[in-house]
């Protein structure tokens, strides 16, 4: 079944390289969702940085970081994908992925926090009404559950990994665990490959009142998307995320390692907050 295609953009946009993410020590992910900003700018947008605890655990454990090395264009694929939406309309930017077998579609939002990506599963009484129809997992011939093990959590009956994550702003989801084929449209070098994700049971605050349907996670983990491709060798340990202007919205998101200009700036990540970032202006 041929996915939809993705147009190019054609227009100016910030570039923000996100080049480490430090694994999260803690049972639920404190993010912050994205706020609506209150006046229109072309300014390049500047998310949060959270600052670490002088006294902190997490301080005096090594932490693998991402980072982007100029031979990862060359050595390995990369997945191109566009994004939608924007802060000013609705709070968020989203992105396309299809899983399973027919491929079903989903809108995400694109969070770099988060460490699991996740969907309202057909069986969910508790979720909201969304853009796109939930997961049906029986009516994919790939779609397997993960089985409760000794490196999840599991249900009261013990049969399947569950999930289960909390915001700052007090919204929830959590759900069961499956695995199936995921497809990142047709500008990728990526083919369709399995990872785990999470299908959503229950829904709570701004994740159930959304318009999209749930979210990528883009951070550290073992849950996370990115890391389960860089942990099969498919992509180099980094992703790059160009947002458009405030009034403009949309952009891209690049997974894996990209030939970026000889120009281009970088920052090193500060050791005191959640993650390093760089800004650089690109007319496409």
């Amino acid at each position: 079944m041929a996915l939809p295609s993705i147009s190019s953009i054609g227009a100016t946009f910030s570039l923000l390289i996100y080049l480490s993410l430090p694994y999260s020590i803690t049972a639920g992910e404190n993010n912050l969702l994205h706020q609506s900003p209150t006046a229109r700018s072309r300014r390049p947008m500047v998310f949060p940085l959270f600052l670490s605890q002088p006294n902190s655990s997490s301080r005096s454990i090594s932490i693998p970081h991402r980072k982007l090395h100029k031979s990862d264009s060359k050595s390995l694929p990369h997945s191109r994908m566009r994004l939608y939406d924007d802060l000013l309309i609705n709070g968020y930017y989203t992105t396309r992925l299809w899983i399973g077998t027919p491929p079903q579609m989903f809108a995400l939002i694109v969070d770099s926090g988060s460490t699991v990506t996740y969907v309202p599963c057909s069986d969910c009484e508790q979720c909201g009404k969304h853009q796109d129809p939930k997961f049906q997992p029986e009516m994919s011939s790939t779609y397997q559950p993960v089985k409760c093990n000794m490196d999840c959590n599991c249900d009261d009956d013990r049969e399947q990994c569950v999930y289960e994550r909390e915001y700052a702003e007090h919204s929830s989801s959590k759900g069961v665990l499956g695995e199936d084929l995921i497809s990142f449209g047709n500008e990728s070098q990526l083919t369709p490959q399995r990872a785990v994700f999470g299908c959503e049971t229950v829904e709570t605050g701004d994740l159930y009142s959304q318009r999209a349907d749930g979210i990528i996670g883009l951070g550290q983990g073992d849950l996370s998307l990115v890391d389960q491709l860089v942990d099969k060798g498919l992509i180099s340990n980094s992703f790059g995320l160009c947002y458009g202007g405030m009034d403009v919205g949309g952009g891209s998101m690049i997974l894996g390692g990209f030939d970026y200009p000889s120009d281009m700036v970088f920052t090193d990540s500060d050791p005191d907050r959640s993650f390093g970032m760089a800004t650089v202006h690109i007319t496409i």
